[in-house]
């Protein structure tokens, strides 16, 4: 019995108190549960009690019993503000610049001077071609004042011979010296046309050396600096300039559209339009269709549109981002709003997707998630072609969160 006993007693688990380290075990537990406390107050404000998501819900009606806005947006699209008429104005020669009379953002009048170029050698060459000038009018009148003399001489040497009261030979020689009179003076006179047309070529060479601007705008680059060399034909060569500086007509700013080949049955000259910059997505500045240009880029099966600015801005910079709403034509004033088909719900409580959409249809504690077909966009809302009916509660919340069959609880 002593040995069973002794075997009996080395068998026995000590339950005796484990004493503990210190408080840190303590206070991670209480870290655990107030995290965990946390975490059930997040889930039951997003989800509710159930674990559903919170939702508002929006009634969709019948387009043709709410009444019409004018304007109505058909389809919106991004492009940038650029202009149509802007010019990097360089110089006709090569030469050194020697004064830059331009700033960034300075506003310049039609043909004022914006550089000077170095001008010694056109300035010398300038006054060779007057003095050559100056020596072939010379030439004329000293060519005239003989060809006048040998005029009499000759005349009367026309008489004498026809009388017999000089020879022939004599005859010859005054005729031959009214003849070479006579031509040289054409030829003077030819030297003096050649010597008036140096003259006219180094004075535009010399007019070439002041860069004027080709028309009023402002200045958006300064490209060229005192002492540097600018030519109009260098590009690429080494530290050669090929312009003074750029300057914008900002009056005839517009905004290109690139517009999906899908969707350009809706666009239309003199289309109403409303323009948004991306710097300033509040404001909404009245726009119109130009033209749509004739052509394709097969590259991104896209179409361009130019739409004219009606409102002109100084905030309105070149290759701002903008984004276009081309509108509906306004009805007339007199004629009877006509009934517009589709539906009308709430815009979001649609998630658009170019001429398709997704909305939520709420079904008791559930969602149902059906693509439907878009039309206009107006203050109102957005017009639903087809997908829903009249009547059905539709889900606004994150379309993030929502998914097909997710449950959900409508807040009132």
């Amino acid at each position: 019995m002593t040995d069973k006993s002794a075997l009996l007693n080395q068998l026995r688990i000590d339950r005796a108190p484990v004493r503990e380290s210190g408080g840190g075990r303590l206070l991670w537990s209480l870290a655990g549960i107030v995290v965990l406390a946390a975490a059930g107050t997040g889930a039951w404000l997003e989800f509710g009690v159930a674990g559903a998501l919170h939702v508002r819900a929006a009634q969709a009606v019948a387009a043709s019993s709410v009444t019409p806005t004018a304007g109505a947006s058909l389809l919106d699209a991004s492009g940038y503000v650029v202009a149509r008429r802007q010019a990097t104005v360089a110089a006709k020669i090569t030469d050194r610049v020697v004064q830059v009379l331009i700033e960034e953002g300075q506003r310049v009048a039609d043909d004022e001077i914006i550089a000077r170029l170095d001008d010694t050698n056109t300035s010398a060459a300038l006054a060779l071609a007057k003095a050559q000038l100056l020596q072939a009018e010379a030439g004329v009148n000293a060519a005239r004042i003989a060809a006048e003399d040998a005029k009499p001489l000759y005349q009367r040497q026309q008489k004498l011979v026809a009388q017999g009261w000089t020879s022939a030979e004599t005859f010859d020689t005054t005729r031959a010296n009214y003849d070479a009179a006579q031509t040289n003076l054409l030829v003077q006179q030819q030297v003096l046309s050649a010597a008036q047309a140096s003259v006219a070529v180094a004075q535009r060479n010399q007019d070439d050396t002041v860069v004027r601007a080709p028309f009023a705008g402002i200045v958006t680059v300064k490209a060229a600096q005192p002492g540097e060399i600018v030519s109009p034909i260098s590009a690429g060569g080494g530290f050669t300039r090929t312009g003074i500086g750029t300057i914008v007509d900002m009056d005839s700013l517009e905004v290109e559209i690139d517009v999906s080949e899908a969707y350009i049955n809706r666009v239309h000259s003199q289309q109403p339009a409303t323009i948004k910059l991306n710097a300033y997505p509040d404001w909404q500045i009245p726009g119109e269709v130009i033209t749509v240009i004739p052509t394709a880029d097969r590259s991104k099966a896209t179409v361009k549109v130019r739409v004219r600015i009606l409102a002109k801005d100084a905030r309105i910079l070149p290759e701002m981002g903008a984004r276009v709403q081309f509108l509906s034509d306004a009805p007339p004033k007199d004629a009877a709003a006509p009934a517009r088909p589709g539906i009308l719900v709430p815009a979001d409580a649609v998630r658009p997707d170019g001429e398709n959409g997704i909305v939520y249809v709420i079904h008791g504690e559930t969602v149902e998630r059906r693509t439907v077909k878009l039309g206009a966009r107006g203050a109102e809302g957005q017009i639903v072609l087809s997908g829903i009916v009249p009547g059905d509660r539709l889900a606004i919340a994150d379309f993030a969160k929502l998914t097909d069959g997710a449950a959900v609880r409508v807040d009132p």
